[in-house]
């Protein structure tokens, strides 16, 4: 064996043996912020919205039946300004009446039949005593958009009318519209009493 040869060899040996022993350990970096602030989010009644009882006879057997919006009110009080947004997390996920990723569930009866469906908007938002303009993000606060829907895949927060961008905020106060509708009846076995079931958890998250 020649002498460039072995050196070639050598050197070969020296990276593969380096590029082993780099692949045999990895590091794992947590960060985060610790916020001296805390928000706290109330709803109106409880957060309870009430349709009493239904008739399934006045329900539509071809389409979905829209029922009645109801309006609860939203307050979120913090220690100071701060840089927050709603998210709301769907409690009957998977009984999503048409798999409307706007929707949030109502439930499932009979064990596997949806429903229906129902949205949930914020209106008439105020910051700090001053009317503000709700936006929504996809992809967890990166990016920015007009949006007043709560979905289980979005963040709402507020900005002022000029920029896309979140504020800081102490104290909010606006109108959550709660717009369900029922499957249609063709769908549906309602040889018993059917409980509307859609839960939803509204959470402060901070950016």
């Amino acid at each position: 064996m020649n002498m460039p040869f072995k050196t070639a060899l050598a050197t070969a040996l020296l990276v593969t043996g380096a590029q082993a022993l780099a692949a045999s350990s990895v590091d794992l970096t947590v960060k985060g912020l610790i916020t001296p602030s805390a928000c706290t989010p109330v709803l109106s009644n409880g957060g309870s919205v009430e349709y009493g009882k239904i008739s399934a006879k006045d329900l539509l057997p071809d389409r979905p039946t829209p029922l009645a919006e109801q309006t609860v009110q939203l307050a979120v009080s913090c220690d100071a300004a701060t840089l927050m947004a709603l998210d709301a997390d769907d409690n009957r996920a998977g009984s999503n009446y048409g798999d409307d990723t706007m929707e949030f569930g109502l439930g499932l009866i009979n064990g596997t039949e949806k429903l229906g469906a129902m949205t949930v908007k914020m209106i008439s938002p105020i910051a700090d005593g001053v009317a503000v303009r709700t936006i929504g993000s996809v992809d967890g606060g990166t990016t920015w958009f007009y949006e007043r829907n709560l979905m289980p895949d979005n963040l709402i927060s507020v900005a002022d009318p000029a920029v896309d961008a979140p504020i800081p905020v102490q104290a909010l106060a606006a109108d959550l519209v709660v717009h369900p509708s029922i499957a249609p009846t063709s769908q549906l076995t309602l040889t018993n009493e059917a409980a509307i079931d859609g839960s939803v958890t509204v959470t402060v998250r901070y950016l």
